[in-house]
């Protein structure tokens, strides 16, 4: 059996051009769901909005980082962890987060507005930790990845449906009610039938690595989850709001690492299977947690949203 580190998973062009689109009518399909007044939320609630973005984007990247050190992990899945940490949400944390009981509206807002910094924060992010990574910082440099070429790529992903999906929800408010249930659904189900897909292809590969990357993505994902709590906590936040920003900070949007890796990492062993296994057991986890937090009122909540989940 090869080191993890040596092998690449089989991925064509024209199935990497088809996972591009996917993702991008993903994109278009949280755009749909969003609306200016999400943003001007942001005004109403900066403080729970900035600790979110900062437990996302600097805390989480950090303590992966830290983790990868501390598990002595191979420098693939290292990479692998820390490009999944630096991912933006995706929506499918809005559905957790209603069914946590939790702030949706401002798990919506962090959504958007954390999906628009990624375009230029992810590549820097991923760049700076991974070229910091003692054993995977060699393995990126011989990739010789170029951080404004990644931002290009996810901006024609991420950007553009997204600016898009914005104009229409605002120029075709009825279209887009009528369509928007749809279309999330349709994409959230195609992404999930590409990373069976990625895998029943490599099926081999990933029945021989598995077993080495289980326990790592298992404990990041904890651990994220974790961050976003703690990062709440420590800053004050009412229950209501902690249980937000953890889910949105611990669900990543793992089909866009796939889209990396395979795009820059030519399907990169350890990154690859990471991203893969992170795909699922992120989703069950978060269903998990929304489900015990569901049973209990939380605190800090204001009387109609109990309300409405009564």
């Amino acid at each position: 059996m090869l080191p993890v580190d040596e092998i690449r998973l089989n991925f064509n062009p024209a199935s990497l051009m088809l996972l591009n689109a996917v993702l991008a009518f993903l994109m278009f399909g949280i755009a749909l769901d969003t609306r200016v007044d999400d943003f001007r939320r942001v005004a109403k609630m900066p403080w729970a909005m900035a600790v979110g973005i900062a437990a996302q984007f600097i805390v989480l990247p950090a303590v992966t980082f830290v983790l990868t050190l501390l598990l002595g992990v191979g420098p693939s899945i290292a990479l692998g962890m820390i490009l999944v940490a630096c991912c933006p949400p995706g929506n499918v944390s809005n559905i957790l987060t209603h069914r946590a009981r939790g702030n949706v509206a401002l798990s919506v807002s962090m959504t958007a507005i954390s999906n628009a910094i990624a375009i230029v924060a992810m590549p820097l992010n991923f760049a700076f930790w991974g070229g910091m990574h003692p054993t995977a910082a060699p393995l990126l440099k011989t990739i010789e990845l170029d951080p404004l070429e990644m931002v290009g790529h996810i901006v024609a992903i991420i950007g553009l449906p997204f600016v898009l999906g914005l104009a229409c929800a605002h120029q075709l408010p009825r279209l887009t009610q009528r369509v928007k249930k749809a279309v999330r659904i349709i994409s959230f189900l195609a992404l999930i039938g590409f990373i069976l897909g990625a895998i029943a292809g490599n099926w081999r590969f990933f029945l021989d690595y598995v077993g080495l990357v289980l326990l790592a993505v298992a404990l990041h994902d904890a651990l994220a989850f974790g961050t976003g709590y703690l990062c709440a906590r420590a800053t004050g936040l009412q229950d209501y709001d902690r249980r937000a920003v953890s889910i949105e900070v611990g669900i990543r949007n793992a089909g866009l690492g796939l889209v990396v890796i395979f795009s820059f990492f030519g399907g990169l062993g350890g990154m690859a299977v990471v991203a893969g296994v992170w795909g699922f057991w992120d989703i069950i986890a978060g269903l998990a947690l929304a489900s015990w937090w569901g049973r209990k009122d939380p605190a800090g909540a204001p009387a109609v949203a109990l309300g409405e989940r009564a």
